[in-house]
């Protein structure tokens, strides 16, 4: 059985849902090795909605396009391009599209919804709010929306003047080996079942096979970039979607001029601890091992 899946963005099929509101189920329970992730690609028409609901499982949400209204107990907020959110299990919520374009988002389920059990979502009642508000991530009560912009991922525009949307430390920057990472969903955010982060990759920069104790989804949005899952490689641009299941080793480059840049899923949350298997460290062992015998 294969522990990867590879999804380009021209074999997308989106299915009709309500009237104005079509997916795409990339990862879900039809995927082989995938049994903590579901991962989604929505649209919604202008002006139309998605009644009020509740859900057995974890959900983020990050636009990539338009304006989307999210409606709460707690009242309403316009997402657009940026911004992300997290929706708690159990959470009553509703999504409306009050602009002129067609918004388009991506959505992290954890656990994997069950289909054979009607999605595990489940009508709810959930009374009008006023207008809605744009969200403000410095505010301190905020506590599950977020917003990135792709110079946010530019090391050299992390000074204070530059960060005005920043949440503080919480969304730190991560810089390694030509690689730079920042957390938008997890556990800080309230988050209990799964991450979502962004990850740029510099022209030089490189991860080398790995693999982790947890499923892993990505969404590229940028660039152009070198996949590799088991052996098997991928070249991977925008739009495209990928998926590696526990145990895939699994490594990546850039194969572009300038940034390639993707968000990425991880379900079960990860670890305090041994959340990467690197094989080079491992062979580093063996080589080790066998130079202490033959002396």
């Amino acid at each position: 059985m294969s522990r990867h899946l590879v999804r380009r963005a021209s074999e997308a099929r989106y299915v009709a849902g309500v009237p104005g509101f079509r997916h795409w189920s990339v990862v879900d329970e039809g995927t082989p090795a995938a049994v903590h992730t579901g991962f989604v690609l929505c649209e919604l028409d202008p002006g139309a909605e998605i009644a009020p609901r509740a859900q057995s499982f974890e959900e983020s949400v990050y636009v990539t396009e338009g304006t989307l209204v999210l409606r709460t107990p707690e009242g309403a907020v316009a997402l657009t391009p940026g911004d992300y959110a997290l929706l708690p299990v159990g959470y009553p919520h509703a999504w409306r599209n009050e602009g002129e374009d067609v918004a388009r988002w991506a959505r992290m389920l954890a656990p994997q919804p069950r289909e054979r059990l009607d999605g595990d979502t489940f009508s709810v009642p959930l009374p009008e709010t006023g207008p809605a508000q744009a969200i403000d991530v410095r505010d301190p009560r905020n506590r599950q929306f977020g917003h990135i912009e792709p110079s946010n991922m530019d090391p050299g525009k992390q000074s204070q003047e530059l960060l005005a949307l920043s949440a503080s430390m919480r969304t730190a920057l991560l810089v390694y080996s030509g690689i730079t990472v920042k957390m938008m969903v997890d556990s800080d955010l309230g988050a209990q079942l799964h991450t979502m982060f962004m990850v740029q990759y510099e022209p030089a920069g490189v991860a080398g096979p790995h693999d982790h104790p947890f499923e892993e989804s990505y969404y590229f949005l940028e660039g152009e970039g070198e996949g590799t899952f088991d052996g098997q490689s991928y070249r991977l641009t925008p739009g495209d979607v990928a998926f590696a299941g526990v145990g895939c080793v699994h490594g990546f480059r850039n194969l572009g001029d300038g940034p390639l840049r993707w968000l990425e899923t991880q379900a079960p949350a990860p670890p305090g601890r041994h959340s990467y298997r690197f094989v080079r460290d491992w062979d580093y062992l063996r080589a080790a091992v066998e130079r202490e015998e033959a002396t």
